[in-house]
């Protein structure tokens, strides 16, 4: 049952594709509940660590204007948006000369939340031949998908309760021989290829990015990584419509064409989020910026810790125009 008393996925053991889609968009799911917090009542992600986030995000976003040629409209297009909040941050970080030309767009499945600032957009999917920025910042984790042990689906009960299905055959069997293979449990992540590849096809020109938990080839984890968060703690991941359900990203087997893979301490050392302290001698010189600094430099820390947000996978995809410099190309 879902915290408001209705039930949100089958009695009968089902799948765990369906079942988290059920839990998460289905009627009274956990993310498109009518009045819930949003992500970030249940969980800490970088856009909620620190406003240097969306300040990175805003300079990724000018140098893809630049590389643009400064377009008369540019899109940033946010994808899982959750209540705007980096949308809403990027826009106060950008030069207003520039947020005058940008046209935001919050893709997301719950409702539009009240005291959104009324220049973005909210939509239900990326709107096609978009130029400019597509990011999508802890989306691709939720995009529901099956889940494998042994060569064979796993079925869920809506208590979490898990039993062997079917043979694992088709598309999925062959994703899973070319992604993840081995045996034992598996996630298999042809649904977020899918998707993610839909994202990126809306774009006519720019840069799609996706970062999230993430893992590939020669690193997938033995037993899997399907869990649940529900306020600020990590739970069973039970498809009741009570809690988030998520699993890390194949984010080797979604990028395409052109596309780079960067930890996200390369990606946002590169767009100039330092976590060095500042000078002692500033703090004589200037006490107030100094403390200033010291906190800027510890929300930095957060965001590129190893064994933290540092460890999150970037995968930036190019269409149209140069891929970003200086980053190895996945092929």
């Amino acid at each position: 049952m879902s915290a408001q008393g209705e039930s949100v996925t089958p009695v009968t053991p089902v799948r765990w594709r369906g079942a988290m889609e059920a839990a998460l968009y289905g009627p009274g799911g956990f993310y498109v509940r009518p009045g819930g917090p949003g992500p970030a009542g249940h969980f800490r992600t970088s856009v909620h660590a620190s406003r240097l986030y969306a300040g990175a995000v805003a300079r990724l976003l000018r140098w893809v204007d630049g590389q643009l040629g400064h377009p008369e409209g540019l899109d940033l297009v946010d994808v899982g948006a959750g209540r705007g909040e980096l949308l809403a941050g990027v826009l106060a970080a950008l030069p207003a000369e520039v947020a005058a030309r940008v046209r935001p767009y919050a893709v997301e499945r719950a409702e539009r939340p009240q005291g959104t600032d009324p220049r973005i957009r909210w939509v239900a999917a990326p709107p096609e031949g978009t130029t400019g920025l597509l990011f999508a910042n802890e989306w691709l984790d939720n995009v529901p998908l099956e889940v494998a042990e042994d060569g064979r689906y796993v079925l869920v009960a809506p208590d979490g309760t898990e039993t062997p299905g079917g043979v694992v055959d088709g598309p999925d069997r062959a994703w899973l021989e070319r992604w993840w293979p081995g045996g034992g449990r598996a996630e298999i992540g042809r649904a977020r290829d899918e998707a993610w590849a839909a994202a990126v096809a809306s774009l006519e020109r720019g840069l799609a990015v996706a970062v999230d938990y993430a893992h590939t080839r020669d690193a997938r984890p033995p037993y899997g990584t399907l869990t649940g968060f529900r306020g600020g703690r990590e739970v069973p991941p039970v498809p009741d419509g009570s809690c988030d359900v998520t699993a890390h990203v194949a984010l080797d087997s979604c990028a395409g064409p052109g596309s780079v893979l960067l930890t996200q301490r390369e990606a946002l050392t590169r767009l100039g989020v330092s976590g060095a302290r500042p000078p002692l001698a500033l703090a004589s010189a200037d006490p107030v910026a100094y403390v200033r600094a010291l906190a800027s430099a510890g929300e930095a820390a957060e965001l590129t810790a190893r064994g933290g947000l540092g460890d999150f996978g970037w995968l930036v995809q190019p269409v149209g125009m140069a891929a970003w410099p200086g980053a190895t190309s996945t092929g």
